[in-house]
């Protein structure tokens, strides 16, 4: 199969479909890259030194909600609207976000679109490692940016607080799907943020994202991640909730259901970092 027929201007485009599409006048570009402390990379300063041609940063950690203790929360809409007019991003606009990140960090922005009602948003496949090794065109001037309207429609069904996840794996009524290595889900190992629990949610499946991509960074197949999703002991008919350690690559697992036309799905936006903070839930460890 090749690039062209994998192409969704709503989930999912190949490095061939953008760099076709580069200066269609209605294309907003979005650089989301995000790195864990311990990578000791600042995002910011890579996409200053070379990013794909009129790509505007999006710093996850800044367009947060600001009322939360917990880390890069989707912002509320208020923010969402006044930071996208600033960048000149609109309505009407066809936006693909990429990112430089081993963490796939450019599916938590995709979501937060979708949350915020856009539809026409995909994530470049392959992200800019990809762009690069292709020897295609960067550059370390940002665009010019002009201040577009912007209306949004929050979707609070793609979004599941702690009482809610709390619910679903009380009842069992949901395929609760966590995107953390096994050696973190079964509680092996401490987590990356200290004075938190070690373990996973009762009741839930383990996929790490990274098994959902190729060598490349490209996502694999929808067969292919059908065929992950299951043998992960995930039920594709029943209605999924995603989760990670912070709501980062619990997005990737999103994007994935997505691309394999799974539509009732939501993620847990605290995930581990809240779950794992409160003494008074349940959690399970070992294998699912």
């Amino acid at each position: 199969m090749s690039d062209k027929m994998t192409d969704d201007p709503r989930v999912l485009v190949s490095t061939d479909w953008l760099a076709d599409h580069l200066n269609d006048p209605d294309l907003r570009i979005i650089d989301a890259s995000w790195h864990m402390d311990s990578a000791g990379r600042d995002a910011r300063a890579e996409y200053e030194a070379a990013h794909i041609p009129g790509a505007r940063f999006f710093d996850i950690d800044a367009i947060s909600d600001t009322r939360s203790s917990l880390p890069h929360m989707a912002p509320q809409p208020e923010m969402f609207i006044s930071r996208m007019r600033a960048m000149g991003i609109g309505d009407g606009h066809q936006v693909v976000i990429y990112d430089n990140s081993d963490l796939r960090s450019a599916a938590r922005v995709w979501w937060i679109f979708r949350l915020m009602g856009k539809q026409d948003v995909a994530v470049l496949d392959g992200g800019f490692q990809k762009w690069q090794a292709e020897e295609r065109e960067t550059e370390d001037m940002p665009p010019i940016l002009r201040d577009r309207h912007m209306t949004v429609q929050r979707q609070a069904h793609l979004v599941r607080d702690v009482t809610q996840v709390a619910s679903a794996s009380k009842l069992g009524d949901h395929e609760i799907i966590d995107a953390r290595s096994p050696e973190r889900f079964r509680g092996d190992v401490p987590e990356p943020r200290p004075g938190l629990r070690v373990g996973h949610i009762p009741g839930a499946r383990n996929l790490p994202f990274g098994r959902l991509l190729n060598a490349d960074g490209t996502f694999k197949s929808p067969d292919a991640l059908r065929a992950e999703f299951e043998q992960a002991g995930v039920d594709l008919s029943r209605p999924a909730i995603t989760t990670c350690g912070s709501g980062i690559t619990a997005a990737v697992l999103t994007l994935a259901l997505e691309r394999i036309g799974h539509r009732n799905h939501s993620l847990y936006d605290g995930s581990w970092t809240e779950w794992g903070s409160f003494d008074d839930l349940k959690i399970a460890t070992g294998d699912a």
